[in-house]
């Protein structure tokens, strides 16, 4: 064993970024960009050469101009519309119900023995089979595609609430007692600050199954819809616009994780 002195090693002294438990990332934002425009010149230079057959993946260039044709038609404002419509009401009604049921299993000792159980045995289930089910209940129009959304979404969001409550640090919760906080204070300064990292990845979580389902709801029966923009597009076969529209599902879920990263920056800023 050496006798040298800690202090002397090459690693002393030198801070160890911490937050919250762990080491620091610091993410490079340039790499994202050139990963990104490597990816798309590869896909271009493939499809222009040959590499890659046109009638397996379009051109990324063909997949911009149906792109532009929905612009110029004016349906992507249509498809966006019914789309932005249905996956909000549904994502944040179950987000809401989610926290609220969560957070009762999380804190009580019967919501949780009469709940929990429940929540486990159902949501095992794919959502998706439940489609008919809420097309007989609901109707086929607007009140099914939701209620798919909402269901989806909500037993995550329970999941990831109640898990988060659980984690929280006992002897915080002791420290508050000590100083003779009430139950409500506890609850609010201590118990549901130090769950709401869990919550809000669960909102991540329940934002991507809430896009998944949206398509699945929007391929029976919808007008409009990206999910049923795509849905035409592949049965005559145009590649093109359907690459387009999972393009559209893209961006849409990187909007929804900028909006949630935004949220964990302004409400996580203790953890920094």
């Amino acid at each position: 064993m050496s006798d040298k002195p800690v202090e002397d090693t090459p690693l002393a002294g030198k801070p160890v970024p911490f937050r919250g438990g762990g080491f620091l990332p610091r993410p490079k934002k340039i790499v994202a960009p050139i990963v990104f425009i490597g990816l798309i010149a590869f896909w271009e230079w493939g499809c222009r050469t040959g590499f890659i057959s046109p009638l397996i993946l379009p051109a990324p260039s063909e997949a911009f101009e149906a792109f532009m044709n929905l612009v110029n038609t004016g349906l992507l404002w249509q498809h966006l519309a019914a789309s932005l419509q249905r996956l909000l009401i549904g994502w944040f009604s179950g987000t809401m119900l989610g926290i609220i049921v969560g957070t009762l299993i999380g804190l009580f000792s019967i919501a949780r023995s009469g709940l929990q159980p429940l929540v486990s045995a159902i949501f095992p289930i794919p959502k998706i089979a439940l489609l008919p089910l809420f097309i007989i209940w609901f109707g086929i129009g607007e009140g099914s595609k939701v209620a798919t959304i909402l269901f989806g979404t909500f037993f995550p969001t329970v999941i990831a609430t109640y898990g988060g409550i659980d984690n929280v640090d006992r002897g915080l919760i002791r420290m508050g007692q000590s100083f003779g906080l009430t139950r409500m204070s506890i609850i609010r300064k201590i118990i549901l600050p130090g769950a709401l990292p869990a919550i809000l990845s669960g909102t991540r979580i329940s934002a991507a199954i809430a896009i998944i389902l949206l398509v699945a709801a929007e391929m029976i029966a919808a007008e409009y819809g990206i999910g049923a923009y795509i849905l035409i597009a592949g049965s005559l076969m145009a590649t093109d616009q359907l690459i387009t529209g999972v393009a559209i599902l893209s961006c849409l879920g990187l909007i929804f994780a900028w909006i949630i990263g935004r949220a964990e920056k302004y409400f996580l800023k203790w953890r920094a």
